[in-house]
């Protein structure tokens, strides 16, 4: 067993419930860890493994297809995605969303959801 992961991918969204996210968009960040249930057998061939770069492709697919509101629905349908690639494989998909500028008048870095299935 052994994880994948993929930190601080960036993409432009439109998912929000206020209408100048919907409108303009934001930045968002998407951590990835996906979790194997079996064992790597040493040999150099991306058939012994899982391909991050298709983690990857799909992630970005489901961010600039996505208009949801909640970025929890987001999340949920990237776990979705992913499980559905290798599902005797894939052991869990954990995934963290954070909106790197909110509508909201107040200071802090970002808001963020952590979710796992």
């Amino acid at each position: 067993m052994y994880k994948i992961k993929i930190n601080k991918m960036q993409f432009h969204s439109h998912i929000g419930v206020l209408a100048e996210e919907k409108i303009l968009g934001q930045q968002i960040e998407v951590d990835l860890q996906v979790e194997t249930n079996f064992d790597f057998s040493g040999q150099d061939q991306l058939t012994e493994s899982l391909s991050y770069v298709d983690f990857y492709t799909a992630t970005k697919q489901i961010v600039d297809a996505s208009r949801v509101d909640l970025i929890e629905k987001l999340a949920f349908d990237i776990i979705q995605t992913i499980k559905q690639q290798d599902p005797t494989r894939i052991a869990a998909v954990e995934v963290h969303v954070r909106k790197l500028a909110v509508p909201i008048d107040g200071i802090f870095a970002n808001t963020e959801i952590e979710m796992r299935g």
